[in-house]
């Protein structure tokens, strides 16, 4: 009688431990079940994007060259920022520059804010050709050839951005506004070289080879 109570509570033990190592065994099929459907949402997600890129090359390319320019951006206001001061502020810098088309009278800020305007744009065009290159573009260019190419964008962007700021600064005296011609002046020379350096960069500096 004995044996047989052993016998039926070892059949009834076995059958639970049984039970309970099938739930065990069932809980972490679920969770492996669960964390397999998740993986591929994010995948999928991932995989989204990368396929609109791919789908527009052209279209991300510009939006990255827009969002990239601000580090060339950043560098030009900060030299603005820096510069104006001392040359205007602490070296004096104020007597009347006048030279071609460079109109900067003592209202203006004389040879101070043109030195600032000059020395600040060449700096954020050095910053742009490599973050234009080694980021947006991703050119396989030789680094000379499209070097000498961008000294000739850079040189037309300086001329021309370097005129502007004794106008910007003039207006924004009369206005009330000089604390913000400095800033008003990069905005402007920002503008100016994604208009003209985009189609330049992409098609003559910073090429793709067709493969």
């Amino acid at each position: 009688m004995t044996n047989m109570n052993e016998t039926t509570q070892s059949s009834v033990g076995e059958k639970v431990d049984a039970k309970l190592g099938e739930s065990a065994a069932g809980l972490v099929a679920e969770k492996a079940s669960s964390k397999s459907n998740e993986k591929p949402s994010k995948s999928a997600k991932k995989n989204g994007i990368a396929q609109w890129i791919d789908t527009h090359p052209d279209l991300w390319e510009f939006i990255l060259f827009n969002v990239l320019s601000n580090i060339s951006t950043a560098s030009r206001l900060v030299m603005l920022w820096c510069l104006t001061p001392l040359f205007v502020t602490v070296m004096r810098l104020t007597e009347p520059f006048h030279f071609l088309f460079y109109n900067y009278d003592t209202k203006a800020g004389g040879l101070g804010i043109f030195l600032a305007a000059i020395i600040a744009e060449i700096v954020a065009q050095v910053v742009n050709f490599f973050v234009q290159m080694k980021w947006v573009f991703k050119s396989d260019s030789n680094f000379k050839d499209a070097a000498w190419k961008y000294v000739i964008l850079a040189i037309i962007i300086i001329i021309v951005s370097g005129f502007a700021p004794s106008y910007i600064t003039a207006w924004s005296e009369s206005m009330g506004w000089g604390g913000l011609a400095s800033t008003l002046s990069a905005v402007f020379n920002t503008l100016l070289a994604v208009v003209v350096s985009y189609p330049l960069l992409k098609f003559w500096i910073m090429p793709k080879s067709k493969k």
